[in-house]
Parts: C-alpha cells; sequence; structure tokens
C-alpha cells in the first residue's frame, strides 16, 4: 500500500512539473515572437519609429574610427537591375555600376574604414517582391546603410501597391535603426522624366513625398539625370539598354547618391574635411 501511495504522489509530482514546465516554454515562446514583432516592426504604431538623424550620426561616427576602434560597415543596395550591374544585358558590369562607385566614393572620404557594398538587387524585380523578402535577404547582413532603387521595374504596378511595399521596407529598416537612402530612377528609353504624368516621373514623386513623409534623405537621381539632358546631354550616351544605365548614367547616378551622404554627414554634425 506504501508502495502504491508513492508511486501515485510520484506521478502526480511529475505531472505538475511537466505542466509547469509545458507553460514556462509557453510564456517563453509568446516573449520571443513578442520580441521578434518587435524587431521586424510588425505591430508597433509607425510613429514610434527611432530618430533618423540619431542614427545617421551613429553611422558617421562609425565610419571615421580608426583600428583597432574601427568595425566592418555593411552598405546594402537593394533593388532591380540597375544596382545588380546589368548594362547590356545579360552582360553584368559590376566596377561600371553606381554600388561600386559608392564604395569608392565612401573609401575615399572614410579612409580608416573597413566597409562592404553588398547587393540584394535582383534583375527584373520590382518593389513588391523586393519587400516581401526584405526581412530575409536585406536584415540578415545587418546593414549600416541601406539604399533602395525600385522604380523602373514598379512603373508596372498600381501605384497603391508600390506605395504600401516601398513603406513596408522603409519601417521595417528603421525599426531595426537602419540609416536609408531612397533613390528616384535613373532614365530609361520609353520614359520621358520631363513629363510630370509620365509613369516613371510619378514614382520618382512618390519616393520624393516618401522621403518627406519619414524624414529620410532621397538621391534624386532623377532630377539629375532630367538636368543633364536639359543641358545638351544625348539620353543614348548615359544607357547601354532600354533600361539600363552605361558607365556615364552611373556615374551620374553615384554623384547624387554621394552628394545626398555628403549632405547627411554635414547634417550630423560632422566636418567633411
Amino acid at each position: 500500500m506504501t508502495i502504491t501511495v508513492s508511486s501515485r504522489t510520484l506521478a502526480i509530482t511529475m505531472l505538475t512539473m511537466l505542466a509547469v514546465l509545458i507553460g514556462s516554454i509557453g510564456v517563453a515562446g509568446a516573449q520571443a515572437r513578442a520580441d521578434h514583432t518587435t524587431a521586424t516592426g510588425a505591430t508597433e504604431p509607425e510613429g514610434a519609429l527611432p530618430d533618423h538623424t540619431a542614427d545617421v550620426r551613429r553611422l558617421f561616427t562609425e565610419l571615421t574610427k580608426e583600428w583597432p576602434a574601427n568595425r566592418t560597415i555593411n552598405v546594402v543596395v537593394h533593388g532591380h537591375s540597375v544596382p545588380s550591374g546589368y548594362h547590356q544585358t545579360p552582360q553584368v558590369k559590376p566596377f561600371e555600376s553606381y554600388p561600386f562607385m559608392v564604395y569608392q566614393g565612401l573609401n575615399a572620404r572614410f579612409p580608416t574604414a573597413v566597409m562592404n557594398t553588398i547587393t540584394t538587387s535582383i534583375g527584373g524585380e520590382n518593389s513588391v517582391q523586393g519587400a516581401a523578402r526584405f526581412r530575409r535577404d536585406v536584415l540578415r547582413h545587418q546593414p549600416d546603410l541601406l539604399l533602395i532603387d525600385y522604380a523602373i521595374n514598379d512603373t508596372n504596378l498600381p501605384l497603391d501597391e508600390v506605395e504600401r511595399a516601398w513603406r513596408d521596407m522603409i519601417t521595417v529598416a528603421r525599426r531595426n535603426h537602419v540609416p536609408i537612402v531612397l533613390l528616384t530612377p535613373t532614365g530609361t528609353v520609353p520614359h520621358d522624366l520631363s513629363n510630370p504624368d509620365d509613369p516613371l516621373s510619378i514614382r520618382a514623386e512618390l519616393i520624393r513625398r516618401l522621403g518627406g513623409d519619414y524624414d529620410i534623405p532621397v538621391a534624386d537621381v532623377s532630377a539629375r539625370w532630367q538636368e543633364a539632358l536639359d543641358s545638351g546631354t544625348p539620353k543614348e550616351s548615359l544607357l547601354s539598354h532600354y533600361y539600363h544605365p552605361n558607365k556615364a548614367g552611373h556615374e551620374l547616378a553615384a554623384a547624387e547618391i554621394l552628394r545626398t551622404i555628403d549632405a547627411m554627414r554635414a547634417e550630423a554634425g560632422q566636418s567633411s574635411s
């Protein structure tokens, strides 16, 4: 009889411990999911986004550190075939494309910084597709600076879908304290950036508006592109393909991106000397 009671008591004790363990795991799992939701920005209100200026200031502090206090800085470029380096498809020329040119410019400006320029772009992709893989393919690189360039391929999508995709990428990046530069597009053969009703111009204007809404910088490549055309530069001299810039077109884009980064540095209160 004593043995039976002890066995029953042991069984009850074990079941109680198991219930407590399961409950603890459930609470921990719920907390982990809550932490992940907060990190990816799935439920936080938009007004809770971190201060972009503070994150930019931290970026430039890191860029100006010297060994052994410095660390590797990751600049990520997310977009379509243009940042991927496509010129005359299927030819890819990464060293004649703006991500590499921006890397060179940053290296000249921050000679003690160790930097990677990472392109997570995919040829033919639009912003809706880019937003769908953003958490997996962009955040995994822990970007210190993010450039987004999708407008050319977004001309085939409804504007409201484009806006939602860009807002999603911006919001997720900002909730993770990633400084951002939005890019208006390089020109193409079929589009007319001087016409405000052109689909590409409309998307460029959307990007400018998003920059204002989130108080983040916009590298207005479209404006610089149109200025070049207005000054007499033939469109074909900036293009290698129907939709892709050549080296000169990429140099124009890189110059505007670097000008924007210089302005960010000045606003952060850092000397560019």
